[in-house]
């Protein structure tokens, strides 16, 4: 596992904590962040397995 995947797992996790917060407490904007957070999350795992996959790949 690449630390990008690590790190954009535990961004995800913010995220839908912020976002489910934000619900909750009716702040908009906390909804807002958290939905930002997950989009970020969710495109830093992705290009954590993308440098997994080359490195794999360079490898054979």
């Amino acid at each position: 596992m690449h630390k990008d995947e690590a790190k954009g797992s535990a961004k995800n996790m913010r995220g839908t904590a912020k976002e489910a917060a934000g619900k909750a407490t009716g702040d908009e904007k906390l909804r807002t962040d958290g939905k930002a957070d997950k989009s970020e999350g969710k495109i830093q795992k992705g290009v954590g397995k993308a440098k997994d996959a080359v490195r794999d790949a360079l490898k054979k």
